[in-house]
């Protein structure tokens, strides 16, 4: 299978996920939130999250495997520690994280998602331009 092949699959499957996620529990599909609310929310009907988050990695593995997906270059842990912190706060920050705005707000037609994701896109951009 090609690469765009690859994304578009990969698209269609998230903004579907989205969808049922929206219409099946009426929660947005915002991955931080939701493992946020996982790790610290203790017995509040919270098990669909774990379901969640493990079909996440589990299926991502699953399917990494099966279309011969390459592994990424290791990073150093403190790099990788730096970016996590910054990507936390930015999440706190802008009120949700990219799945949650990009994915989901951008569906909804939020305002507030699209200059947060007008943001950290320009953010990402100008890096990479500053690192490149």
């Amino acid at each position: 299978m090609s690469a765009y092949l690859q994304s578009l699959a990969g698209g269609v499957l998230i903004g579907l996920a989205s969808w049922l996620m929206l219409a099946g529990l009426g929660r947005v599909t915002g991955i931080s939130g939701i493992a946020s609310s996982a790790l610290f929310e203790r017995g509040r009907g919270g098990a669909w999250r774990w379901f969640f988050l493990t079909g996440l990695i589990v299926g991502g593995a699953w399917f990494a495997s099966v279309l011969s997906i390459p592994l990424p270059l290791t990073r150093s842990p403190w790099l990788l520690i730096a970016a996590g912190l910054l990507v936390g706060f930015g999440t706190v920050m802008g009120s949700g994280c990219t799945s949650g705005h990009g994915v989901c707000g951008l569906g909804r037609r939020s305002m507030r998602s699209l200059i947060a994701t007008c943001t950290f896109m320009a953010t990402g951009v100008f890096t990479v331009w500053i690192l490149k």
